[in-house]
């Protein structure tokens, strides 16, 4: 399915036309005045329940829709499903049980309200470097395969490698720590950032593979290359490029069940 054959791809000076699809009047107004005041973008429509975002996005073909997640009538991944346009999407939600989906399906970015101008802006910014990319990832064609395998354990993610998005084999990534609203995947050495939290992405983990030894650490098993006492009631792990990790007690027990 061909995303955006419909729309002309908008010019670093030409702004963004964005829609909202937003039920809380609060939150709406507060999306409405960061869209304004950025220069980047061109507010075109305004909805606050799905059934009126799929109208808005079918009739006015945004390039952009910034789209909460619950809302009445349809909710956001439904909006998706049944659109005919579209349009670049950035997810904005209190909550962060999508998040994975999200990124799968190819959203720029997944706000987790409250957010404000500087997270905001940071969005924009993505916004401006996917439209700027030339492949065609036809995200949101996925929809129904990724709602189909979204019990399963993930096998891959995208991450951002300068104006690139690039798949990310999860039993290549040694360790996850977490870093604020985002994960940080290590890999040979190399930090690379994913855009949510580690609470959001642990669930869709392998289980037999990855093992939360931290609140903000999680490592791939294959990748440990000895566990051992730290003091009284911790264990310390070493990964195979020599990093060394301080389990919590709670992780200490994981490992001791693993170790037998």
């Amino acid at each position: 399915m061909d995303l955006h054959t419909d729309q002309s791809v908008p010019t670093a000076a030409t702004p963004l036309r964005c829609v909202i699809a937003e039920d809380e009047p609060l939150a709406r107004e507060h999306l409405r005045a960061l869209v304004c005041a950025n220069e980047a973008l061109l507010l075109v429509g305004e909805a606050a329940d799905g059934d009126t975002a799929l109208t808005l996005v079918n009739a006015l073909r945004p390039d952009v829709l910034f789209l909460d997640v619950r809302m009445p009538g349809r909710d956001g991944l439904s909006v998706l499903t049944d659109a005919i346009h579209r349009p670049h999407v950035v997810f904005t939600t209190a909550h962060d049980t999508h998040a994975v989906q999200a990124f799968e399906l190819g959203a720029v970015d997944y706000l987790l309200k409250p957010f404000g101008t500087t997270r905001f802006t940071m969005a924009v910014s993505r916004l401006r470097e996917r439209v700027a990319l030339t492949a065609d990832t036809e995200p949101l064609a996925r929809l129904r395969e990724v709602q189909e395998r979204a019990d399963r354990p993930l096998d891959r993610v995208f991450v951002r490698v300068g104006q690139r998005l690039l798949p990310v084999r999860l039993q290549e990534v040694s360790r996850l720590d977490a870093d604020g609203d985002y994960v940080a995947l290590v890999i040979d050495g190399r930090r690379h950032l994913l855009g949510m939290p580690l609470s959001a992405l642990l669930p869709r983990l392998d289980a037999a593979r990855f093992v939360r030894v931290h609140r903000s650490h999680v490592v791939n098993l294959d990748f440990v290359a000895a566990i051992r006492p730290y003091d009284a009631g911790r264990y310390e792990v070493e990964m195979r490029d020599g990093t060394r990790i301080v389990a919590s007690r709670s992780g200490t027990q994981v490992l001791r069940r693993i170790a037998g």
